[in-house]
C-alpha cells in the first residue's frame, strides 16, 4: 500500500502538489470512488482515474516502439535526437530506457522500460533470449555464410560471436537470429563474410514481436499477455 499522491506522481504526469489539488477538487477516483485524501493509502494495482480517464498506478512501464531510422537508442544526447523524444512528456519522466540498442540507421522493435532486472535478463547471452532481424545485403548470402554463422564467427578484432541462425530469403534478404547484441554485430558479422548491410530491422525479442500496425515512430504499451511472456522468457532462459 502506498500514498495516493505518491502513486500518481510516480506516473510522471503530476507533481505531488498537483495531485493534492486534483484530489481536493474531487477529480480523482480509486476503484470508482472519489478519493477523500491525497495521503490515503492505496493498492498501486487499483483502478485510478482522473477526470474519468483511467490512469495506471504501476511504477513499471513497458512500451513497444517501432524505431525509425535517424534516432539513437539513448535516453539523452546533446546533439542527436533520441527515441525518447517520440514519447509524451509524462512518459519521459518515469525513467524509461531502451532495452537493447539499435543503431541509428536501424529500424524495428525497441522495448522501452524502467524495469532494469528484466532488461538485463533479456539482453544477457546467459539467458538465451533470441533477437531476430531482417537484413538486406549488397549481394546474396550463401549456404556457406549460413554455416559460418551457425558455427560462431570470429571477427577481425578477435571477438568470438555466439552461434547465430541465418535463414536465407529470396533475393538479397535474410533473417538473422542472435542470442547477444554486440556493437554493430550483424553488420560486422556480415562484413566478415564479404557483404555489406544496406538495411536492418529488428522483428522480435524473445516472444515479443513487432506489432505490424505500428508505423515507424509509433509506440504502444505492452499488453498483459506480452508482459507475462517477456517475464517468463527472462526467467526461464
Amino acid at each position: 500500500m502506498e500514498r495516493l499522491d505518491k502513486i500518481l506522481a510516480n506516473t510522471g504526469r503530476w507533481s505531488r502538489r498537483e495531485v493534492r489539488e486534483l484530489v481536493r477538487a474531487g477529480r480523482v477516483t480509486v476503484d470508482g470512488t472519489v478519493a477523500a485524501a491525497a495521503d490515503g493509502k492505496c493498492d498501486p494495482a487499483a483502478a485510478f482515474a482522473v477526470d474519468g480517464v483511467p490512469i495506471s498506478g504501476e511504477r513499471l512501464v513497458y512500451l513497444m516502439l517501432h524505431k525509425p531510422a535517424g534516432l539513437i537508442s539513448a535516453t539523452e544526447d546533446p546533439q542527436k535526437a533520441t527515441v525518447l523524444e517520440l514519447l509524451p512528456p509524462h512518459l519521459r519522466r518515469v525513467g524509461l530506457f531502451p532495452a537493447g540498442r539499435l543503431d541509428r540507421d536501424t529500424e524495428g522493435l525497441l522495448l522501452l522500460t524502467n524495469d532494469g532486472p528484466l532488461a538485463h535478463r533479456l539482453l544477457s547471452p546467459r539467458w538465451h533470449v533470441d533477437k531476430t532481424y531482417f537484413v538486406r545485403t549488397d549481394g546474396p548470402l550463401s549456404e556457406a555464410d549460413r554455416a559460418a554463422f551457425a558455427a560462431g564467427l570470429v571477427l577481425e578484432d578477435g571477438l568470438r560471436c555466439l552461434p547465430a541462425r541465418l535463414e536465407l530469403l529470396k533475393g538479397d534478404g535474410a533473417l538473422v537470429t542472435l542470442q547477444e547484441g554486440k556493437y554493430h554485430q550483424i553488420k560486422r558479422m556480415t562484413a566478415a563474410r564479404g557483404r555489406r548491410v544496406v538495411y536492418l530491422k529488428r522483428l522480435s525479442m524473445g516472444p515479443l514481436a513487432l506489432d505490424p500496425a505500428l508505423e515507424p515512430g509509433q509506440w504502444r504499451p505492452l499488453s498483459e499477455d506480452e508482459r507475462t511472456a517477456l517475464r517468463a522468457a527472462a526467467k526461464n532462459g
